[in-house]
């Protein structure tokens, strides 16, 4: 299990925030497909939701210490039925992310920023 510092801890939290459950363990427990499943979106995306249906509120730290020890991730927060887990990509840790995409400007909202807009592309050229 990895551990994380709290202020590690707390910007994970925030980034988690808006994410949506993308694994559920339900009526069978942690079996070998949905650790497969839990695996597979950690590599796609480090950080992700799981919602956790009908298990008991006593096993759950059990089950959550399962996970984390099986595939080497910190737990960065349960509250209720919900838990965050995180995991370092590996491709990330040795520098061979993919390369960062230019995003387009938005439109700008007026003449003014449109013309200079403009003349900065002008300078630049």
């Amino acid at each position: 299990m990895i551990e994380i510092s709290p202020t590690e801890r707390r910007a994970l939290r925030a980034a988690a925030h808006h994410l949506k459950p993308v694994v559920s363990i339900s009526q069978k427990g942690l079996t070998a497909s949905v650790l497969a499943e839990i695996d597979r979106s950690l590599k796609a995306h480090e950080l992700i939701k799981l919602r956790l249906y009908g298990i008991e509120r006593e096993d759950r730290a059990a089950l959550i210490a399962e996970i984390c020890g099986t595939l080497s991730c910190a737990e960065v927060q349960h509250i209720g039925n919900l838990l965050v887990l995180w995991r370092e990509n590996p491709k990330d840790a040795a520098g061979e992310s993919a390369p960062a995409r230019r995003r387009k400007s938005p439109p700008p909202a007026n003449k003014k920023e449109a013309a200079a807009r403009t003349e900065a592309r002008n300078r630049r050229s």
